[in-house]
This record gives structure tokens, sequence and C-alpha cells, in this order.
């Protein structure tokens, strides 16, 4: 077998980064303390970074950078000065979330390679050639994917030069990636800036079928499944672990760089995973890949599981039992720790030193000899021009030292800077100098030549809406169709998460109702976006909203006008670019996580409306899992496709400080968890109505759980009414709308 298969590893702290080095990494990932989405991980400082880059180069071991949060606004000029630094740092891909970053690498960036996170819920082919489009040379592909499902999506990449990476071990999350908001609604702490409390791991009341864990999954490994992976061509094995220490990091990257040395050198696997199971995990699971969505993925536990299953595997019984099972786990343990400790205590990361040595005489050119005090490499330059009697200034240390003063900050440190061989009142030009200083940093360089700051202009700031937003709304069922005869309101119709395949109910509703504006759902996996293209193609709306960049892209390339909705995450003006300029984009919702002060500085793009839901109900999380299996019980043993088109329990679930949150399930639509509140915000109304166009409501009956159905004809009449500024039809909905907040729009990311 010829083709290489990465096995990439995570780094939380410099610790961690020398054990995934040490154990055989072919590359890290890893975060600064700045725009990453593990800020409960250590992270590193730049100067960390470097000194890294520099050791995993020694070892063959690549570093990737995250940079995997929605970025704000304000946040712009830190991060362009920050990507100055990165492309002569000898990074070797950054991962990125944000849809603006994609259009600032592209444009002023273009040698650094743009690796989609697992952030941009990549899982169909639409999606491949979206982000291939603006600029990703790497997709992570969502972790609920099957392995036929990834074996297809990565054919379609290679043939796009795009590379795929999976995730292979470590936790799950039970959201999808990217649409989980529970941690941002539940106590500000948004997933989509690397702040998720981890609400799935949270304890409930007791539940109906008997848990106090209801979301918890086992912890992911692919272990056993190498061969498949390697079928399907999948570029890189991603180990998932950015807040777990240096053992655990060392423990797996061994044992999974072991596994993959077998299967290349002999085709067979190793059947032994028991040092998997020696450092913290919740139990293992591999269902998403087989496509087996049981009960069995769940355990209602959140904590380590190490200590039970070796409990269970020696079938220790007896208080002595365990007491000796768990004392010869951590010896275990302990010896592991003792291994690694020997293998990195000689790795280091600090700057290496550098001794400067000028010399000179007149007629003769000035001689820079260069010499790495850690080895032996020597390097030696000259002037072009030759040093002759000084008129004013002279070449000496005090000149030269200001002259070469941080020149090297990358991965040196000058120790030594010695002047003394250069004779008394000598000159030489200015640009002589730059020049030679420029020499000398290509050659520490790798003999790359650096690349100059750029400077990116400030966005132009469009002139404001003169006219009032207008209202725009949504529905989700035939029997609200009579809600068009009441306004002039654009009518956007919520399609489902999933189709009966070559069936043409919505197709027909929406060819009946030509006024109707098709609203395409965040998640469209396999026949389920095959069948959503092909409602585009019998349709041929002039308008789309899409919460889909699979989507969005077939609207691109059949020219179809469309909208980018509320949970593509757009928080600032670059990613509005990102969606016009590369994928004749005409709209975009403004995320409803961010606040006023982060909304108000957005410049929108030319001929580009800006919308903004004021009435939702809260999405919270979204999974292919079953969230009743858990909570009321369910008679099937897994989930399968009649459940996606057939099922539509609810249920609500109660966490310990006694707050409810709806479950809900529609047909044809994947299970969700909603807030008890209702987003209701009239702040923006009254505060930033000349920035948007549109102002839009939901109407539909999802998320509602328990709480009683509204009177649509009222709620259009008065919202209506309240976009246009009228303060009793404001009083009117607080009163009618008796649960809700805009907590989002006060704290924002």
């Amino acid at each position: 077998m010829s083709r290489k298969i990465e096995l990439l590893a995570p780094g939380g702290d410099v610790e961690a980064i020398k054990a995934a080095i040490i154990a055989g990494a072919n590359a890290v990932y890893c975060g600064l303390d700045t725009f990453n989405a593990r800020n409960r991980a250590t992270n590193l400082s730049y100067d960390d970074l470097i000194g890294i880059i520099g050791l995993a180069h020694k070892y063959g071991c690549e570093v990737f950078l995250t940079l995997n949060v929605v970025i704000l606004e304000q946040e712009i000029v830190g991060l362009i000065k920050l990507l100055n630094k990165l492309v002569n740092s000898g990074i070797d891909g950054i991962i990125v979330q944000d849809l603006g970053l994609f259009n600032l690498v592209k444009k002023y960036f273009p040698s650094l390679d743009i690796h989609a996170s697992t952030q941009l819920t990549t899982h169909n082919e639409g999606q491949i050639l979206f982000l291939a489009k603006v600029g990703a040379t790497r997709v992570n592909l969502s972790r609920e994917l099957n392995l036929g499902e990834i074996k297809s999506l990565t054919a379609l990449a290679h043939q796009h030069e795009v590379l795929t990476e999976v995730f292979v071990h470590g936790s799950l999350c039970i959201a999808f990636s990217g649409q989980c908001y529970s941690s941002s609604v539940s106590v500000g702490n948004s997933g989509n800036r690397g702040r998720c409390s981890q609400a799935c791991r949270d304890e409930y009341e007791i539940t109906q079928a008997g848990n106090r864990f209801p979301l918890n999954l086992k912890d992911n490994s692919a272990y056993f499944d190498l061969p498949q992976l390697v079928d399907a061509k999948v570029d890189s094995l991603k180990i998932e672990g950015r807040i777990k220490g240096a053992h655990y990091v060392y423990t797996v990257v061994d044992s999974w760089r072991k596994q993959i040395d077998k299967f290349v050198s002999t085709g067979k696997l190793l059947d032994d995973d028991s040092n998997l199971h020696r450092v913290f995990n919740r139990d293992f699971t591999n269902s998403f890949l087989h496509n087996k969505l049981t009960k069995d993925m769940f355990i209602d536990n959140p904590r380590d599981y190490s200590v039970q299953h070796a409990i269970e595997k020696n079938n220790a019984i007896s208080v002595v039992q365990i007491h000796d099972v768990t004392q010869e786990l951590y010896q275990k343990k302990n010896k592991i720790g003792e291994e690694l400790a020997e293998k990195i205590k000689y790795l280091s990361i600090a700057k290496q030193a550098l001794v400067m040595t000028f010399s000179g005489k007149l007629g003769k050119p000035l001689t820079l000899t260069m010499t790495i005090a850690d080895s032996s490499k020597v390097y030696t330059l000259q002037s072009q021009s030759m040093l002759r009697l000084a008129s004013q200034s002279t070449i000496d240390q005090s000149a030269l030292e200001k002259r070469f003063k941080n020149f090297a900050s990358n991965g040196y440190r000058v120790e030594t800077f010695d002047c003394s061989d250069i004779d008394a009142g000598l000159s030489i030009p200015f640009k002589e100098l730059t020049a030679l200083k420029d020499d000398a940093i290509c050659v520490l360089n790798n003999s790359v030549a650096l690349v100059a700051a750029v400077e990116v202009p400030p966005l132009a700031k469009q002139p404001k809406v003169a006219a009032k937003p207008s209202m725009s709304l949504l529905i989700a069922d035939e029997k609200d169709l009579h809600l068009c005869e009441l306004t002039d309101a654009d009518v956007y119709f919520k399609l489902p998460e999933s189709f009966k395949k070559n069936c043409n109910k919505y197709i027909d509703i929406l060819l009946r109702n030509p006024r109707l504006i098709p609203w395409f759902p965040a998640v469209l996996i396999g026949k389920d976006y095959l069948e959503a293209v092909r409602l585009l193609e019998q349709v041929r709306p002039q308008r789309i909203v899409t919460n889909n960049t699979g989507v969005a892209y077939k609207a691109y390339e059949m020219d179809i006008s469309w909208i980018a909705g509320p949970f593509l995450n757009t928080t600032n003006s670059y990613a509005l670019l990102t969606l016009k300029e590369q994928l004749n984009c005409a709209g975009a919702f403004i995320s409803n996580e961010i606040n006023r002060s982060q909304i108000k500085n957005i410049a929108r793009p030319d001929n580009f409306k800006l919308l903004y839901s004021i009435y939702h109900p809260i999405l919270m999380m979204t999974s292919r899992q079953c969230f009743f299996q858990q909570t009321v019980g369910c008679n099937k043993p897994s989930i399968e496709d009649g459940c996606m088109l057939k099922c539509e329990k609810a249920t609500t679930i109660t966490n310990v400080k006694g707050i409810s949150f709806a479950v809900d399930k529609q047909k044809g639509g994947y299970p969700s968890i909603y807030n008890h509140e209702q987003f209701l915000n009239f702040d923006i109304v009254d505060e930033l109505s000349d920035l948007f166009d549109e102002f839009f409501i939901d109407l539909t009956n999802i998320g509602s759980g328990s709480k009683a159905e509204q009177d649509k004809t009222l709620l259009v009449q008065h919202f209506e009414r309240a976009i246009k500024g009228e303060r009793d039809a404001q009083q009117v909905l607080t009163e009618m709308i008796t649960i809700s907040t805009n907590a989002q729009y006060s704290q924002g990311l």
C-alpha cells in the first residue's frame, strides 16, 4: 500500500504536542489563546507555536493551527495581524469555520492552506463543491456520517483536489457540530466561539426511560475500522482531544500509530486495544460509521469509564478484587507516564541560539557569518557593493544592532552580536543593509523569502436603508397558506430534512403556490440532499433561503437567487463578501448569537440584503441520533429511514436546575431540542432598523413543546405594525408571547 494515511493528533498544550510527535503523529492541530474552538484547553502563545513548528518539522510532523470560530467585526484587524505573521511562520495549514476567513485568506494570504472545520457541518456533495469554490484544500467530514457516505464524499473531494479527514477517536457530540447552540442559549458560552459548556453531558431529572444523562454518548473509536477507512481513501485520521493531557495523547496516538503501521505492512490489524481503555473514555462506539444508531451508543455516565472497564474485563466482584484491579490499572497508567516523560524530556521548543558576526574592510564587501549555536550550521553572506569611507554615518555595532533588531524572531534568538572585525570609519548604502538582512532572513527560513505584510483596506460602509424593513414569515404546513392572503410579506415555506424518495409532495405544493419561497434546512444528507436538488430542478424558484451550503452551491450553479439562512452563522462583513463574490449570494441573515454592538459595525456588500429573525423558537441542538430512546423510550432498536419520515414524538427534559427543554421531532425532521423560551426581539427594531431590509418571524409550530399555539392571524397583523415601530403592537405581542427572551441580543459572543 503506497498511499499515505495521515494520523492527525490533538495538542492542547506544549507537553501534549510533544507527546503526539514522539508517539508518531504525522500532523498535530493546536490553537493559540485567541480565535480557536477549545478555549478550555491550555493553548499556546505565538512563541510556543513557532517552537512547536520547528520541533515538529524536525520529526517530519506537520502543524495545523485552529482558527475555527466565527469572527466578530471588531476582531478583523487583529486577525489580519495574526495572518501576516502566520504566512511566515512555516505553519502547514489553518483550520477555519468562519466564511469570512476564506475571503481574507484567498485574497491576501493565498500561501496558507485552508482546512474546513467540522464546525462547517460538511455532509453532502454540494458542500464539498461549495468549500472547494471558496478555497478549502481539506474538509473535516461530519462525524455522524457512515462509511458509505464518507467514501462517496471523499471520491468527489479528490476529483476537486480537496482532501478529507475523519474523526476516528475521542469524544462524540450528540449534536451536529456547528449546529449546536445549547451552551450559548443556556449559559451564554457559544460552541461557535470555543466556549462549549457541554450541556449534552449535564445531568437531568430521571427520564421515563430511567436515565439521568439522556444526551451523553459514548466516545468514538474506529480502531478496528481502519481497513474500511483506507478503502474509502480518507486522507487523514483525526483524534479528538485538545482538552486532554499529554498522557492521553501519547497513549492514543501510540496505539493508532501501531495499528496503522501493522495494517500498512501486513494488511492485518492488531486485535488488542487495551491501552485505549486505560486512559479517559466513556466506553466506545463506532455506530455512526456503521449506520447502527442504537441505544448502545449512549452511556448514562459522562465520567471516566477506564476503571469500570478494567473491573468488568477482569470479572472483579469482591472489594479486594476491585481494589487489586484498580491498583494494577493505575500502575500501568503510571508506567506509560514514565515512558512518556523519558521520551520527551530532551525535546525543546526553545528558540535556537544564533551568533551573528560581521566583518569588513575598506574596498571589501560587508560579510555576515551566522552560526546556529545548537548545531554545526554556518551561513556566510556578503553585501553586493564594497565598503567605503564614511562621509556621515558609519557601520558600527550600534548601527547594525539597530538595523538587525528582532529580524530573527521566528525560531531564533540572537545570542551574540559581534562587529569587532569591522574597520572603523566605513559605510555602505542603506539599501545594501536591507538587502543583506532580507537575504539572512531567507536563509534562516529554509531559503524561502518572507512574504511582505499586507494591509487590508477597510470595507466601505454602505448607506443605511432608507425604507422601513419589510416583514417576512415562515410556515411549514399547507394549512397556514391562508396567511398569505393577510399580508404582502415574503412567505417562506420550510422544507423537511428528510424526503421520501421520488415523492413530489413538496414540489407540488411549491408549484401550486408560486408565492412560497423555499426554505432549506441546515442538514441534508445523502438521498435527502439529492431530493432537495431535484426539487430545485423541478420548481426552479426565483429565490430561496438555505441554511445548507450544498443547496447554496446548487442554487449558484442554476443561477437561482439565494439568501443565506440564520444557521450559516454569519457574523462579519467578510463572511458576506465570501457569499456574494464567490457564490453570487443575494443576501444573508445575520446570526442571532451576536449583540447590538457586534451587529452595527457589519458592512453590507453592494446590492446585498441583510435580514434578521426577531421571533422564532430557539434551537439548542439537532442530532442524527434519537433523543427519545433515552427519554420516553422507543420500541425500535435503532433509527431507520422510516423514523425520519414518520416519527413526530415530543417530550421535555428537565435539568437539575429545574429548567425544561422541548424535545421535538417533526415528520421528515431530525430530533431537535429547543429552549423553553421563544426568541422575541423588539429592541433591534427600535435600535437598528436602518441596517436591515427584512425582519423575519417564524410561524411554524416546531419547538413549541407544550406551549399553547398562538393565533397566527393575530401574530401577522401585530408583527407588521410592530416592525413599523408601533409600540402598542409590540406591547400586545409581548403579552401574547409570555415566555420569551432576547438575551443573546444583549450578551452576544
